[in-house]
């Protein structure tokens, strides 16, 4: 049963998850979960709206003073709000400053828009997990007390056992594939209580496990292309959203992009 068909329009807030890397169009641009629901959304609703303010690489106080102010501006009937998991990826990070950034985006969005949707993030199995757990679990019990007390929605994604599978990340093990997104697209979907089209929560089907060397190969791979250039940034004080704007900064009529 469909809780509410009435949304005319959204907002995306956040970093490279609702930017849409890895999730790569045919001309070289990133579409990801968020512009995969707006498509939906719009579908089904003429005349829809919808802007991604999302940069990669942003840390929380940056999405508080880049993005929060003119998503609140635009009062869309939804607003995603996605952050504060680069900053606990970061070798040191105040806890206690993401909580209070996060509630303060949280105290501004939610009376300027029909409905404010947070995300406990995916994420994919292995040491790095291992090691920042305690730090997104901590992000996460503090966005689900936001929740709580201001009526937003939470679409628990790290609950989701068929989101840490490997198959599902991209090969810099931060972002997730096309089909990661499309299955984010379908958690948010339901959890605005539209009528499911599929259960994104289905496991892939079994596969061959890599070889030891085929995964020595792979290690090394992601060691050269992705890791040392992020530790790099790290640092030298740079992201990877410096100096970028949102692809979609303006709340504007949604066009279905041509092609298949």
């Amino acid at each position: 049963m469909e809780i509410n068909a009435a949304y005319n329009s959204l907002v995306a807030v956040g970093d490279s998850f609702t930017e849409g890397m890895s999730d790569l169009n045919a001309d070289g641009s990133y579409r990801g979960w968020a512009d995969v629901l707006a498509g939906r959304l719009a579908a089904r609703s003429p005349g829809f709206r919808y802007a991604n303010l999302a940069v990669r690489g942003k840390l929380i106080g940056q999405i508080v003073e880049e993005q929060v102010g003119l998503a609140a501006g635009m009062k869309a009937d939804v607003v995603t709000l996605v952050g504060g998991l680069n900053d606990t990826l970061r070798p040191k990070v105040d806890m206690v400053r993401v909580r209070d950034l996060l509630t303060e985006a949280v105290e501004r969005l939610t009376p300027s828009c029909g409905q404010l949707v947070l995300m406990r993030s995916p994420g994919r199995e292995g040491p790095v997990m291992q090691r920042f757990r305690p730090r997104m679990e901590e992000l996460f019990a503090h966005l689900d007390a936001l929740a709580a007390e201001h009526g937003a929605l939470v679409v628990d994604l790290y609950g989701a056992p068929s989101l840490g599978d490997p198959r599902l990340w991209d090969v810099d093990r931060l972002h997730l594939t096309a089909d990661g997104h499309r299955r984010v697209a379908e958690a948010v979907w339901q959890a605005l209580g539209l009528a499911p089209e599929e259960d994104w929560r289905t496991p892939l089907p079994p596969g061959a496990r890599a070889g030891w060397a085929d995964r020595r190969i792979a290690d090394a791979r992601f060691a050269r292309e992705h890791l040392g250039p992020w530790i790099g940034r790290r640092l030298t004080g740079r992201s990877s959203g410096d100096g970028r704007a949102p692809k979609r900064p303006e709340l504007l009529p949604y066009e279905h992009p041509a092609g298949p």
